[in-house]
């Protein structure tokens, strides 16, 4: 694994964790409706439950990619194919505020599981994972320190972005409503996702 692998998995983690989603909408009203522990217990949460997928994704990788090279090369096609469908939906999402329902005061692990949770039910993360590991690390070769660094990537930067949320959630009207900064979030997001899946389908 090479610094360039890394620092590119950074920055999608970053630019991922800071796209408006679910999760983010959950950290948002976690921390604006019950405080600032709520909101960063929620995204201990939503990083608990990527770190899971990831650590799935890349062992289920590693197996197909040294026992079953024709099925693994079927799965990082489709993965490529998935992240260039998702990311043009993010680039034509249209939203302009973050909106969010208010709710009723519950403990920290209920805001813990909250986020776990959202994130666990949400099968379209492996999906992402499966494409996005196959283009930038070579999965039969990796190691456990490999991993390590990638989970310690995931928790800064996926967890970063969250308390980012964290921290809107407790200026609900600094960003919420900012429709510019919302499309452009997106378009990063959208067009990251495109080309990461183009150059997925066009190597493999």
């Amino acid at each position: 694994m090479t610094l360039d692998n890394f620092i590119l998995f950074a920055s999608i983690m970053l630019i991922g964790g800071l796209t408006p989603s679910i999760s983010s909408l959950t950290v948002l009203s976690r921390t604006a409706t019950s405080g600032l522990a709520h909101g960063f217990y929620t995204s201990l949460g939503i990083v608990l439950g990527d770190i899971i997928f990831i650590i799935v994704a890349i062992y289920g990788l590693s197996i197909l990619a040294t026992t079953y090279e024709g099925l693994f090369e079927l799965v990082v096609f489709v993965g490529g194919a998935y992240l260039i469908w998702l990311g043009t939906m993010y680039w034509q999402n249209d939203r302009t505020s973050l909106e969010f329902e208010k709710s009723e005061a519950s403990s920290l692990y209920s805001s813990f599981f909250a986020g776990l949770l959202i994130t666990l039910a949400d099968q379209k993360a492996i999906l992402f994972y499966l494409g996005f590991f196959s283009a930038i690390f070579d999965l039969s070769t990796i190691a456990i320190i490999d991993t390590g660094i990638i989970i310690t990537i995931t928790i800064v930067a996926l967890g970063g972005a969250k308390l980012f949320y964290v921290y809107i959630g407790s200026r609900s009207d600094l960003f919420i409503h900012n429709a510019q900064a919302i499309k452009l979030i997106n378009k990063a997001a959208g067009g990251s996702l495109i080309l990461i899946g183009s150059y997925i389908m066009l190597t493999t």
